[in-house]
């Protein structure tokens, strides 16, 4: 089967500065892909190349076999970016009735997307009046009305609690389990384990792709944030016997 999200020698540039150095990676149908790193390290721009809002200088970006930004993935892709992308004078409820009519869904997806992230409770409030994590779960109902193929998430988690997160990533799986692909960033490290695969991305380049356990394997350490430090130091010190040999 044909990945969900294929990226081929993607090279993005923003100004004069490379943010994305020749990045190959493919992303497989109905499992929740992790997207790890620091921040500053690639992560938002990948995810704007692959929902097809990205400049990119050259390489290829194929989402659900075509190319990334091709209108006929409108109402098969969902996206939830980093700052919440609700309507602070609506209420939950109101934002999600709004983005689910837009992509030719009824009222009932709307309350189900907004019991899904755990804010039935406060359909009725206006964003604006929410805390910030609560914004950020009305935009990821906002992301999920339409029951889309495929979600990528820009930092889901940031600012909820324990409690929340282990709800938001049990529905992440319940989404996979049913067929939707997830692609899922983060910058905290204890949030790879929940994957099924990763990608770690650090200072525009690719580290590790490849599932939890394969990592593990191949830095020798059960640990996942050691086998990060060990591949990144692996690569690092093969970068520079490489620029030793070529001098």
């Amino acid at each position: 089967m044909d990945p969900a999200i294929a990226v081929r020698d993607l090279v993005v540039d923003r100004g004069r500065r490379r943010v994305l150095h020749g990045i190959s990676c493919a992303v497989p149908r109905g499992a929740v892909t992790g997207l790890l790193g620091p921040s500053g390290s690639g992560k938002t721009t990948l995810m704007r190349a692959i929902v097809g809002v990205q400049v990119v200088r050259s390489g290829s970006v194929t989402v659900l076999g075509r190319p990334a930004g091709a209108p006929a993935l409108r109402r098969r892709v969902g996206y939830l970016t980093q700052a919440p992308s609700v309507y602070a004078d609506l209420t939950v409820r109101e934002n999600a009735r709004y983005f689910a009519a837009l992509q030719g869904r009824d009222r009932a997806d709307a309350e189900r997307a907004v019991a899904d992230v755990g804010l039935a409770d406060a359909a009725g409030q206006l964003v604006g009046t929410l805390s910030g994590g609560q914004r950020s779960r009305a935009s990821l109902a906002c992301a999920l009305v339409a029951q889309p193929e495929l979600v990528v998430l820009d930092e889901p988690t940031v600012g909820q609690d324990p409690v929340l997160r282990a709800d938001l990533w049990a529905r992440f799986h319940a989404l996979a389990a049913a067929g939707t692909t997830l692609l899922v960033s983060s910058h905290v490290m204890d949030e790879a384990a929940r994957c099924d695969r990763l990608l770690l991305i650090r200072q525009g380049r690719l580290v590790a792709d490849d599932t939890p356990d394969a990592i593990r394997a191949a830095a020798g350490v059960d640990d996942l944030d050691e086998a990060f430090l060990r591949l990144i130091r692996a690569g690092e010190a093969a970068a520079g016997r490489d620029g030793r040999g070529a001098s």
